[in-house]
């Protein structure tokens, strides 16, 4: 087989990952090892190695902090859609909504590294005027064999005139991430979660209840392996599961499902203000809460989290 890019080569029937296909520069940060096509046409396995040790995501009690499972399906959508369908590595990728629900058993903390694999079918890879792709995926997630989650995605990909065009003066992903606003103060530990480091709080607080600011640090590779031009969404769902936390008074939680909508960039030079509405328990010991952004007085991203409480 011949690949145009020259960045990944056949080993059998799985081809490996050369990093700049997922979107990443640092190599720790980079989780999966191989891809292969379905005769369907339409599907694709995605194989990870998931980490031992991970500041951020192998801090949780025994447990893989889920949104490991959205990183790896962050990298492998980017991977397919330079591989599989012919989205050049200068077009920009951003999604517009996430659904994923996860089971906690699979999610445990093991002595070697756990093999994931992700079976991705593309639903719809709809082509637009002057090169923008809308493309929607549906993700079944396995660990060493096991069930670990289902997720639906829509996400775009847009060449550079028609990104920039919409970016304007925040295009350029170095300059918006030197003009990020400095940190503000961290939740305090037992707000936010024992398992959550004060490098990887993403909440300020604020006087009001149920209420903070978006604290975004552009050194924390987990979030920023490189510049962006805006926040990433994965910063999003995880505000979320610290806000779940804050508001349950349990001493550990674990998020097993997020409901996500992107509605605009999320500027990086501007406050984003959070607000939790806690929603009505389907069971003791699961907690729901619904969490929206705003930034210049229009909503930003909505997230509805549900998880569950350990004490």
């Amino acid at each position: 087989m011949t690949v145009t890019t020259g960045s990944i080569r056949t080993v059998g029937s799985t081809q490996r990952v050369l990093m700049a296909l997922t979107r990443k520069t640092i190599a720790s940060q980079l989780l999966l090892v191989g891809w292969r096509r379905h005769r369907d046409g339409v599907s694709h396995t995605v194989i990870a190695n998931w980490p031992k040790t991970h500041g951020f995501y192998t801090s949780h009690h025994g447990h893989y902090h889920p949104l490991l499972l959205t990183e790896t399906i962050r990298q492998a959508l980017a991977l397919l859609s330079h591989t599989a369908y012919d989205i050049p590595l200068d077009h920009r990728l951003g999604w517009e909504s996430f659904d994923t629900s996860l089971i906690p058993t699979a999610l445990r903390t093991r002595s070697t590294r756990p093999l994931v694999r992700l079976t991705i079918t593309h639903t719809e890879v709809p082509r637009r005027r002057f090169g923008s792709a809308r493309l929607a995926a549906q993700v079944i997630a396995t660990c060493n064999g096991e069930p670990l989650g289902i997720a639906r995605v829509r996400y775009t990909a847009h060449p550079p005139a028609i990104y920039d065009r919409l970016r304007g003066d925040h295009a350029d992903a170095r300059a918006a991430t030197a003009r990020a606003l400095p940190l503000g103060p961290a939740l305090d530990p037992s707000l936010r979660g024992e398992q959550t480091s004060e490098d990887n709080a993403v909440l300020s607080p604020l006087s009001e209840p149920h209420r903070w600011q978006l604290r975004v640090d552009v050194a924390n590779h987990a979030f920023f392996d490189h510049a962006h031009d805006h926040i990433p969404g994965l910063v999003f769902l995880e505000a979320a599961a610290q806000a779940t936390h804050a508001l349950s008074g349990a001493r550990r939680t674990l998020p097993t499902h997020f409901d996500a909508e992107f509605a605009r960039y999320v500027e990086l030079d501007a406050p984003c203000w959070l607000e939790a509405t806690p929603l009505q328990r389907r069971a003791p010991g699961i907690v729901s809460t619904r969490l929206t952004g705003r930034q210049n007085d229009s909503e930003v991203f909505s997230v509805r989290i549900t998880a569950s409480e350990y004490n």
